[in-house]
């Protein structure tokens, strides 16, 4: 065993005492981070070419400031992002969520599908959208000038010049494609004012108006989202909406037939959790 995989073991053992949920996957990534070498790559290190700065980011870990603050990059389906501080890190639940639109986006029968993102936040749904959808035109809305800049970093690396960013609030935003796009999806901010994130990367690092929802139920921006989806949908578009786990019923009650949805849905992820709600569009 080389000097660096000793390191490993110990940082794992003290990731494990600080609380950490995946101590030796941190440790690695770290690792391989400070090393510039990929995880499986971890034992070609040679003991005289280990670097001191692993210690700094396992006490960065330790102190639980998000892994993807320490190395610069969250990993996304099939992506790798620029986040950092300023920005919403994505989380493996809205993969799921992505997929859903991704899924759907791929069975119509649409030349150059148009999306909306609202709220793009690092850029994470609309790029992987725009990655996987061939000829997806994606629009990405964002508002908040730190979030815009992290999602511009990002589109440039990878936007393929299908995604265009706005700097727009989801609320009134992109007038102009009123009643044409085929599929809106948003993860808007729905903690309810007064809720404390248990978890420390969350509640200490990710930035407030990404998490806290307007409201007494946090679920204001989600009407938001509901008004903007209804016009500027095509009849027969989707919406999609994430929320919190214990959100759903009321998530689902917004999208009301009355306002012209039809087939509205509540879905879950990958542990069973009531994540996101999916509606249609009522078609002429």
């Amino acid at each position: 065993m080389t000097f660096l995989l000793d390191e490993i073991a110990l940082a794992t053992a003290r990731l494990a005492e600080a609380g950490v949920p995946s101590p030796r996957t941190d440790a690695e990534e770290i690792a391989a981070f400070v090393h510039g070498v990929p995880r499986g790559k971890l034992h070609t290190i040679k003991d005289a070419d280990f670097d001191a700065r692993f210690w700094e980011g396992v006490a960065r870990r330790e102190a639980r400031e998000p892994l993807q603050h320490i190395t610069g990059r969250a990993y996304f389906r099939y992506l790798s992002l620029e986040v950092g501080p300023g920005v919403f890190v994505p989380r493996p639940e809205t993969e799921v969520v992505a997929g859903w639109a991704i899924d759907r986006l791929r069975e119509m029968d649409v030349a150059s599908p148009v999306v909306v993102d609202l709220g793009t936040g690092s850029g994470a749904i609309a790029l992987s959208i725009a990655q996987e959808v061939a000829l997806a035109q994606v629009h990405a809305v964002e508002i908040d000038p730190v979030a815009y800049g992290w999602a511009k970093r990002n589109i440039l690396e990878h936007g393929q010049g299908r995604t265009t960013l706005h700097p727009e609030d989801l609320a009134d935003c992109l007038p102009e494609l009123n009643g044409q796009v085929d599929l809106v999806i948003s993860n808007p901010p729905y903690i309810p004012p007064g809720a404390i994130p248990r978890d420390p990367e969350v509640r200490d690092y990710d930035p407030s108006r990404a998490l806290y929802g307007s409201g007494e139920d946090g679920l204001d921006e989600v009407r938001a989202v509901e008004r903007t989806a209804r016009r500027l949908l095509r009849p027969g578009g989707f919406a999609v909406v994430e929320h919190a786990d214990q959100q759903g019923n009321a998530v689902y009650w917004l999208f009301a037939e009355e306002n012209g949805w039809r087939d509205v849905r509540l879905r879950q992820d990958l542990t069973g959790r009531d994540r996101f709600v999916t509606a249609r569009l009522t078609q002429d």
